[in-house]
């Protein structure tokens, strides 16, 4: 059973977590770890924090994770910080064995997780204006004082179950809750259905329907190989030419990919995923759907028409589905009130912490994306915040 609570009054914390998947309960470990405790249990001058997580139960976005993904084919899982992942059966479905997995984890660690709570927006206290790049950056200088930062008044957070004001907040939102629709001409005239991999069931719903797979990521690819098997037909575009690896990545390739996404996100533009910087790895499935003739990649088609769509070389594919494996985008919408976004799209980053607003730090985030850079970002996040009240307290 998860671990239960006292239903909270919202009230001043010293740290807000938003979200229950890996990165943000890695921050909740981390905070735990440093001496920070549940509002509710508060013994003389400790700290305290709490993680508010919309979902109706642990998980994360592993718990909306379609039915055929097997423990087998998970794409880089990595345990939680502190409690190793049990052995689960490789035939598991991972949108049961994870969630166990966390529903664990909370209890066992006695993390101050409530839900479902859905934070509507987080604002500053009094209105005040974002910090210009100039200040933050003084402000950050050498990594702990954060003098005009953390401790420089409370960010409020909003919610459909009260309001939170904290010194300090940890994002973890993730992207599963935001997924990316693109637009291309004639779509509002398609007369068969179309579906985003957030909205796919089981392949057995594609039986003897022609399917146009879009996206070259690691869902597309897995999705077009189970559905290939049971639809009279499929297609698969993609923007890109994918580019394919065999074996596994090794540390240095990892280490690699990690830092090109984080000179983006320092650079203030919108961060790419890992998969998009790394490729996609031959799987033995993979190569069966390769041995099959399924992994014919098409480049994007022009149109779209009301049975099918219309391709680059002007030929026609007809298509009852098209489904759309085209990615996520991180779930920020409840900051829009701070206003972070800068000229191009993306919002400017000094490791974790949001350089408009040192207050706040992002995790699960575009480096730390992947579920062991969620590990480290969460305790990365937590150092910054506990050296930026020590220096405040200090003051």
């Amino acid at each position: 059973m998860p671990a239960t609570f006292p239903s909270p009054d919202p009230s001043d914390v010293d740290v807000v977590v938003i979200g229950a998947g890996q990165a943000g309960l890695s921050a909740a470990y981390h905070l735990a770890r440093k001496g920070f405790v549940a509002p509710w249990a508060r013994a003389g001058e400790a700290p305290t924090y709490v993680v508010l997580d919309g979902e109706a139960g642990p998980g994360g976005a592993w718990r909306h994770r379609w039915r055929s993904l097997r423990m087998a084919t998970v794409n880089g899982i990595h345990d939680l910080p502190g409690m190793a992942l049990p052995e689960p059966p490789a035939s598991a479905p991972a949108n049961e064995a994870l969630p166990a997995y966390f529903e664990r984890y909370e209890r066992e660690l006695g993390l101050p997780v409530v839900r479902p709570v859905r934070v509507r927006a987080v604002r500053r206290d009094g209105g005040s204006a974002p910090l210009h790049d100039h200040e933050a950056g003084v402000a950050h200088e050498g990594g702990a004082a954060h003098e005009g930062g953390v401790g420089a008044g409370r960010l409020v957070v909003e919610t459909d179950a009260g309001t939170w004001s904290a010194r300090a907040v940890v994002n973890a939102t993730g992207t599963w809750t935001k997924p990316f629709w693109p637009v291309y001409p004639g779509q509002e005239t398609f007369r068969g259905r179309q579906l985003h991999t957030a909205d796919y069931g089981r392949a057995a719903d594609f039986a003897g329907a022609h399917v146009v797979v879009v996206g070259g990521g690691i869902s597309a690819v897995q999705l077009l190989d189970e559905i290939s098997q049971v639809a009279a037909g499929t297609t698969w575009v993609t923007r890109r030419e994918p580019v394919f690896r065999d074996g596994a990545f090794d540390a240095e390739a990892g280490r690699d990919a990690v830092a090109r996404v984080e000179e983006r996100v320092r650079a203030g533009l919108p961060p790419r995923s890992v998969v998009a910087v790394t490729g996609l790895l031959w799987t033995p499935a993979l190569r069966a759907a390769a041995a099959r003739g399924v992994l014919v990649r098409h480049p994007m088609f022009t149109r779209i028409e009301p049975d099918g769509v219309r391709m680059a070389d002007g030929s026609f594919r007809r298509a009852d589905v098209i489904l759309w494996a085209t990615g996520f985008r991180a779930q920020l919408d409840h900051l829009a009130p701070l206003h972070l976004r800068n000229h191009g799209g993306g919002i400017t980053m000094d490791g974790t912490r949001v350089v408009a607003e040192p207050r706040l730090h992002l995790v699960g985030y575009g480096p730390s994306s992947s579920t062991i850079g969620a590990n480290r970002a969460g305790r990365d996040a937590v150092r910054e915040i506990v050296a930026a009240l020590r220096v405040h307290a200090a003051a």
